[in-house]
């Protein structure tokens, strides 16, 4: 017998009409919306999501009921994920037997980790606790060295464990002599062979050279080189301009020889982040290499953008708002835990490569878990527990969390900022994004607009914040070319280029094409192109436009027009940001300490060059899947979002990582604001 389901009336019709075609009619202000039920939940909801405009008419009470059902569907998909995620457990390291109790307490001569380790040799007569053993044997090692636990997340960690699990019994490890001599030199060969095999792609593709900089709290600058292709990018070299930051010679011959490492001819751009940002040498690269751009990172553009929407007084009043409950929470172990409790184990606050990244984010978390949070701090079990429920900082967050104001504000933060954390999103990791770098700006500005379509003096505030950094700190010929030469642009009906753009383009095909000879036939190559004529307008290279990235469009379909052609591959190839990832400070600082031997600093160099590949590697495996890169894997408890300390200057927040700075690794992303400042040119130049 066959039972059929029937699904229940979405109680949210209550609030439309059903119009012909999977069409709505919204209640509240006759709004007509495409996509039936769910499109209006996420238009009551008033949430940025999916490009639908919000109601400007909606109760508060409907949006609370709509913004509850879709938080509801979204937790049976969080709750399904953690437990196909859920790592079964395993007995706490204490709960030993007795008789290696007894053994234990006898040998009080013995060192600690020997004690622990006799512990797991006296209790391995069965098999049933070698699983258990094997664990607590990895945990040794990782307290023992100092190791910082995210590493169990590594990719190699496991492989490490699989291959040693293959070579059975008395496996003996290398040695540290063998570690740093033979396997260092043969996995650096590796490395190095495999960026060889990516050089051949920079004859049609051409290359970007990345500079990133960073200081450390004893004001050393640093600068890191990068080249970066279609295929992926690559670490070249560390080197040190601490004594050399003024001077724009030193500066000008680095630069120079990092160009004739890679070839003139192969570099299409240098990207050079904001700490770097200097008159002097960008004109000494653009006056002595004709074909190569100097453009600047649009990572840093967009969070520059974001750092002054978090000085708009209502925003930053919201922020403050937020981390008084925040620091109250997470300061609190009792209350930390009955959130957790509420919230599923979710987390209401997150941690983003910079700090404006990590406000926004945090903001988008704390909405999210609205109304779980105003439950908990109304609820029976809350208010019975008198160590903390008649605290005036109770109350403080209770009034925060029941002023709808606040959550109005929240709510215009989270909307004003999500579609320029995506720009973010999608010009970082490597991924050749300059042919997209307008059309996602315009799509954002319009975001704005439509949001604030009601409000023009909010509108202009943030528009004109935009269009402010847009201006000094981000546009290029090159973002207007590639614009140009982008087909889902070009061919787009609804996008009309400005003259500004095409004057854009002429430049830079005057640049990369310095001869009347080279631009002999380039007007009729760039007809055929405008117009799709010929394989231009095929269908192959229609329904290519979505599928494929715009350099490998043009690699296929732009045979008749091959002057074009070429400078639109080399064009549409490059990146328009630097790394996004974690940089290696304490290697660094290893590498440039005076104190070391140049034995030790080849070795450290090598280290170094091995180390950061391996990471760009990662990073690169990252972009297809769903992990966000502008999300960091750990809440970073020294930030405003959990930390009580009162204003911390920059050098404090640095010396609360000394012992990290001496042996682990710091996240530039977290450090980056706290570093360089909006306009802190570390060169002074």
């Amino acid at each position: 017998m066959v039972k059929i389901v029937v699904r229940e009336k979405d109680v949210c019709w209550e609030y439309a009409d059903r119009l012909e075609g999977n069409k709505v009619r919204c209640k509240f202000c006759d709004r007509i919306l495409n996509g039936g039920i769910s499109r209006l939940k996420h238009h009551l909801s008033r949430l940025p999501s999916k490009g639908v405009n919000p109601c400007t008419k909606v109760r508060d009470d409907v949006t609370e009921r709509v913004r509850e059902i879709i938080a509801s569907k979204e937790d049976s998909k969080e709750n399904s994920v953690i437990k196909m995620q859920k790592i079964p457990e395993f007995k706490s390291p204490v709960a030993v037997s007795i008789s290696a109790g007894k053994t234990l307490m006898a040998v009080e001569s013995a060192p600690l980790i020997g004690k622990v380790f006799s512990s797991i040799t006296s209790s391995n007569s069965s098999s049933r606790n070698d699983h258990e053993n094997a664990e607590r044997s990895i945990a040794l090692f990782f307290f023992e060295n100092k190791l910082d636990f995210s590493v169990s997340r590594s990719s190699s960690y496991q492989q490490m464990l699989d291959a040693v699990r293959k070579c059975g019994s008395g496996f003996v490890g290398p040695s540290a002599e063998d570690l740093k001599t033979t396997w260092l030199e043969r996995i650096k060969s590796e490395v190095s062979l495999h960026s060889k095999d990516i050089e051949r792609e920079w004859a049609m593709t051409g290359c970007t050279i990345i500079a990133e900089t960073w200081t450390d709290n004893k004001s050393r600058a640093l600068i890191n080189f990068l080249v970066s292709s279609p295929s992926r990018t690559f670490f070249h070299k560390s080197v040190d301009v601490s004594s050399y930051y003024k001077n724009i010679k030193y500066l000008s011959d680095l630069f120079d020889s990092i160009i004739q490492d890679f070839g003139p001819e192969n570099v299409v751009q240098i990207i050079i982040d904001n700490a770097l940002n200097c008159h002097g040498l960008a004109n000494h690269i653009l006056q002595n290499y004709g074909s190569v751009f100097v453009t600047p990172c649009a990572s840093q553009c967009m969070n520059g953008i974001l750092e002054e929407f978090c000085k708009v007084d209502w925003i930053n009043r919201c922020i403050l708002q937020a981390q008084v409950v925040s620091k109250y929470i997470y300061n609190n172990s009792s209350v930390l835990d009955m959130m957790k409790k509420f919230t599923g184990g979710q987390e209401i606050i997150r941690s983003g490569i910079t700090k404006a990244v990590s406000n926004f984010l945090s903001l988008q978390s704390m909405l999210k878990q609205k109304s779980r949070l105003k439950h908990m701090f109304n609820s029976p079990e809350f208010s019975a527990n008198s160590s903390f429920a008649n605290k005036p900082q109770t109350a403080t967050c209770v009034g925060i969390l029941d002023d709808n104001e606040f959550w109005r504000a929240v709510e215009e933060s989270v909307a004003v900022s999500e579609p320029f954390l995506k720009v973010m999103r999608e010009v970082s990791g490597g991924k050749p994004a300059v042919g997209f770098i307008y059309e996602l700006m315009t799509r954002a500005k319009e975001s704005i607009r439509t949001y604030y379509i009601m409000d023009e003096i909010k509108c202009k505030t943030f528009l004109d914040i935009v269009d402010k950094k847009w201006q000094n700190n981000l546009h290029s010929p090159l973002h207007s070319a590639a614009a140009f030469l982008n087909p889902s642009i070009q061919y787009n009906p609804e996008i009309k280029f400005l003259g500004s753009i095409k004057e854009d383009f002429f430049r830079v095909l005057e640049k990369l094409l310095p001869t009347p000879e080279l631009r002999r036939d380039i007007t009729n190559q760039i007809l055929l192109f405008s117009r799709g004529s010929g394989m231009f307008g095929c269908n192959l290279a229609k329904e290519a436009i979505d599928t494929v990235s715009p350099g490998i469009w043009w690699e296929q379909f732009g045979d008749a027009a091959p002057m074009l052609q070429r400078v639109a591959i080399r064009i549409l190839s490059q990146v328009c940001s630097t790394s996004t990832f974690e940089r290696q400070w304490s290697t660094f600082q290893q590498i440039h300490s005076e104190k070391r031997n140049k034995i030790d600093k080849e070795t450290l160099n090598d280290l170094l060059y091995i180390n950061y590949n391996l990471k760009l590697e990662k990073s690169l495996k990252l972009i297809s899947s769903e992990v966000d890169p502008l999300q960091l894997d750990d809440i970073d408890m020294t930030s405003e979002w959990v930390e009580e300390a009162e204003n911390p200057s920059p050098v404090q927040w640095l010396d609360r990582f000394g012992s990290a700075l001496e042996g682990g690794d710091l996240n530039t992303r977290q450090f980056n604001a706290a570093i360089f400042g909006a306009n802190d040119h570390i060169f002074n130049l």
